[in-house]
């Protein structure tokens, strides 16, 4: 019932805003609209001020972040580029080209300073790592529309993990490495080496046809590379955990799962081969080219965290530790004493 309402309320957030954007893209279309100066300045500030004003305050007290305001901001101003005629478009260009980027160095700033915050808090628990990525997804859900907290998360933490976070990683008793004996680095390394060749060797054939398109794949190819290459650090700064009633699973950026010791049913220290069956995953992004260690059974379905959000159900996964035997004897520990 709840769930009912809470859907019912957030088409109205949203219809009403869309009904209003409507009823002007209607308006600037009629032949009334036609030279009308005043008109025009009137629907501009309606685009760009009045609707998201509304939008604000039918959500304002609701759980969806004010900062939604911004986008319907934009779509205002797309909107007005598309149907105001090109010389109406003076207040429209001014928000464009100077309110626009004041907004979202705004959103970037507040980002980090709830980053800054939360990451103080964190540090303040006893024997808790904060973990950057968890960190940042955590505060951009408080201030981004939920479809953009992963795109936007994945994308600052390639950065971060990449190029800045340099610094080597202090494991506490109840993390656990799986980089280091598991060839992953090594593997991830190869494929890197691999997109830099043949973007070069691409380019060079590509500049031959078509100069622009040789420059479009060659920039595309080296941002795939700067993924990877964040994705490869991040391997080493987000250790696998053993929290007091959770499993931490984690594959760097990659993939990760949040595993209830009460879905637990067994851990099995073995190398064997996986069965093909859909309910059976690998945390590893390699798939077969990374050998196992450890396979994990479960009572329950559980669901592996990719990339952007890719979710997949799961009741046996195998990964590589490091450190098998330790690992086991965690977990066999917490489950006997529960």
């Amino acid at each position: 019932m709840n769930r009912t309402l809470q859907l019912h309320r957030n088409f109205i957030n949203f219809a009403i805003p869309a009904s209003l954007l409507g009823v002007l893209i209607l308006l600037m279309k009629s032949p009334f609209f036609e030279g009308n100066s005043t008109l025009n300045l009137a629907v501009t500030l309606d685009l760009l001020l009045t609707i998201p004003f509304v939008y604000f305050l039918l959500i304002r007290k609701s759980t969806i972040p004010k900062t939604t305001v911004v986008p319907i901001m934009v779509l205002g101003a797309f909107i007005g580029s598309y149907y105001l005629p090109k010389e109406d478009q003076v207040y429209i260009e001014l928000f464009k080209n100077w309110i626009l980027p004041v907004i979202e160095l705004s959103i970037i700033a507040l980002v980090f300073i709830k980053m800054r915050k939360a990451t103080k808090t964190y540090q303040k628990l006893k024997n808790t790592s904060p973990d950057f990525y968890d960190t940042l997804k955590k505060v951009c859900s408080e201030i981004l529309p939920q479809k953009l907290v992963l795109p936007f998360s994945t994308e600052v933490a390639v950065m971060y993990y990449g190029f800045i976070h340099w610094k080597k990683r202090t494991l506490h008793q109840n993390e656990f490495s799986y980089h280091k004996k598991s060839g992953s680095a090594a593997l991830l390394g190869a494929l890197i080496m691999m997109i830099v060749v043949e973007t070069f060797a691409f380019h060079l054939l590509l500049s031959q046809w078509n100069t622009t398109a040789a420059w479009v794949l060659t920039v595309l190819s080296i941002y795939t590379g700067i993924q990877f290459f964040g994705f490869a650090k991040s391997l080493s700064q987000r250790p696998i955990a053993i929290n007091k009633k959770v499993l931490m699973l984690r594959y760097g950026m990659i993939n990760e799962a949040q595993i209830p010791f009460s879905d637990i049913e067994t851990v099995i220290l073995s190398k064997k081969a996986l069965p093909k069956d859909k309910m059976t995953k690998r945390l590893s992004l390699l798939g077969e080219l990374e050998s196992h260690n450890v396979i994990l059974q479960l009572k329950n379905e559980n669901t592996l965290m990719g990339l952007y959000g890719i979710k997949k159900k799961f009741t046996t996964i195998a990964f590589h530790i490091d450190n098998p035997a330790e690992f086991k004897e965690q977990i066999d520990h917490l489950l006997t004493s529960e």
